[in-house]
């Protein structure tokens, strides 16, 4: 393999599909999810003009933070089964490619939203796109085991950054946002690695299931995931929650703490034997369970635009 990235004789000319799988599309649809949930629920209403342009800005940004991460990470991917065949070292896309079409993207989001919105929200986005493709991607990622915990503050800053297009600032409210994916992200992913853990010791990275084994993988798990719950529930008092968000919240949680408990309850020889069948699960319940509490922020934003928000519901905020 070269230092562009081809690998093989003859990469066949990229296509459309292939520049826009750079941009990790399936990231790209969360993280526009979660900055709609933020911008909806902010206390002050934005033109839908406005919102749509922003919104195209804050796709545009995690475009170019993905394209950076595959720049970055071209050699990792390459010996992972699961990224081997991502646009670079599938030969498709070379790495000065990758690169400038996220440098371009990343200065045409920013300064568009700072067009669009205000400063402060673009100063937000800019901040989530260095930070995921020089602060994680070249560093934390093949530095420390905790990659994923620090490198998660990038994934979590979203809703914040839609609250910030609204209102220009940030709030108890975008906080928890922010808190609720911070600390759901290490549970999530740490399930994901200790089923792709051949993965990672091939490629050499420092996850936790390779750095401090699956025990302590699993224990970190169950305590993260405890200390998630608190902050899930806790929107329900305040100025975007009410009785159908904490209701949601309450089964959504009970379910999230007893997967962490099975995964946390199971030994290696155990998760091995039936093929990570729990951790699979766990990984899967994950996904569902972050898009439905932000579900439920919009659907508690309805009910408040129709004037059906519960009456002396007690809020903190």
């Amino acid at each position: 393999m070269s230092e562009t990235g081809w690998i093989g004789e003859a990469p066949r000319d990229a296509g459309f599909g292939d520049y826009f799988e750079l941009l990790k599309p399936r990231v790209m649809r969360l993280v526009v999810f979660t900055a709609i949930v933020g911008l909806v629920c902010a206390p002050v209403p934005v033109h839908p003009v406005v919102a749509f342009a922003a919104l195209i800005c804050v796709a545009a940004g995690a475009g170019a933070a993905g394209a950076l991460n595959m720049w970055s990470d071209w050699d990792i991917d390459a010996v992972m089964k699961r990224t081997a065949r991502r646009p670079i070292p599938d030969g498709r896309v070379t790495r000065d490619e990758a690169l400038g079409i996220g440098v371009t993207l990343g200065a045409f989001s920013v300064v568009m939203l700072a067009l669009f919105a205000n400063i402060f929200a673009a100063g937000l986005l800019a901040f989530t796109i260095l930070f995921y493709a020089v602060i994680y991607s070249l560093w934390l990622k093949r530095a420390t085991p905790q990659n994923i915990v620090i490198g998660g503050a990038a994934g979590a800053l979203p809703p914040m950054i839609g609250w910030a297009i609204a209102t220009g600032g940030v709030s108890v409210e975008s906080l928890l946002m922010f808190l609720l994916i911070f600390l759901w992200t290490p549970p999530h992913f740490w399930a994901l690695a200790l089923f792709r853990n051949e993965d990672y010791v091939r490629a050499g990275l420092p996850m936790m299931p390779v750095t401090a084994g699956p025990r302590s993988t699993r224990n970190q798990i169950l305590g993260y995931s405890l200390a998630l719950v608190p902050v899930a529930i806790l929107p329900a008092f305040t100025s975007v929650g009410g009785p159908v968000y904490l209701a949601g919240a309450v089964v959504l949680n009970v379910l999230f703490l007893r997967g962490a408990w099975q995964i946390w309850w199971r030994d290696e020889p155990e998760a091995e034997a039936d093929r990570y069948r729990v951790e699979k699960k766990f990984f899967a319940l994950s996904i569902v369970y972050l898009f439905l509490h932000f579900c439920l922020f919009l659907a508690e934003a309805g009910l408040r635009a129709a004037g059906l928000a519960a009456a002396g519901w007690p809020t903190l905020t």
